[in-house]
């Protein structure tokens, strides 16, 4: 199982907004409700995170086996 609670860490400790990552980063609010939601998204959104935030993937996303 994937976790994204990283990335909301991330983005507070950046100062970037839910607002702001859909504005300037490109992404739709149902990308950002699937990402609360812990829910399957695209390798190219998680990319386009990383390069925004300028950030690892580490730092967006967490595996936690079942």
């Amino acid at each position: 199982m994937f976790k994204f609670d990283r990335l909301f860490t991330t983005m507070e400790k950046k100062g970037v907004s839910t607002y702001r990552l859909r504005e300037e980063c490109g992404i739709d609010s149902k990308t950002v409700r699937r990402l609360r939601a812990n829910q399957n998204i695209e390798m190219k959104t998680l990319n386009r995170i990383c390069a925004y935030l300028d950030c690892k993937i580490e730092e967006v996303v967490e595996f936690i086996k079942d």
